[in-house]
């Protein structure tokens, strides 16, 4: 098996997870249907949903369907699993100009570690995204460098 084919393969795995989990994570009680939420923030939240699992099977489509221009769709498909990711980050950084917080009462609680006095708080919705952009990046780059196959 070439890395081509690899790496095809492994970018459609994700963007599929990518779809699913935004859909599993987003469309319940911690989210779109959380009770203190405003219903324009759930409509949104829906919305960006929808996206998200749409940009996943056209990033599917683009890898497994048969046509010319193999190499680009790759690309495209790879561009098209990050763009949720630097949208995440674009949020993050601008959160401080729209009040915006990386968790609710009643949504997914920051993971909680305790290092010698100190404890830590880690939003699981970076660490998920931290983890995506490397996978997509070393996906690109089995893509790029890997031994294809003649």
């Amino acid at each position: 098996m070439n890395s081509h084919l690899i790496s095809r393969g492994l970018l459609a795995v994700f963007c599929a997870i990518q779809g699913a989990a935004t859909i599993a994570l987003d469309l319940n009680r911690t989210h779109a249907a959380h009770p203190q939420w405003l219903g324009h923030a759930r409509f949104h939240v829906v919305w960006q949903t929808g996206t998200v699992a749409a940009l996943a099977i056209v990033g599917c489509s683009l890898l497994w369907l048969h046509g010319p221009l193999q190499p680009e769709r790759f690309y495209l498909a790879a561009l098209l699993a990050l763009l949720p990711i630097f949208g995440f980050f674009a949020a993050l950084f601008a959160r401080g100009l729209y009040g915006g917080t990386l968790s609710d009462p009643g949504g997914i609680p920051p993971l909680r570690l305790t290092m010698g006095r100190r404890q830590l708080r880690i939003d699981l919705n970076l660490v998920a995204e931290i983890a995506g952009l490397i996978t997509v990046l070393a996906i690109v780059a089995l893509y790029r460098f890997g031994p294809a196959a003649q």
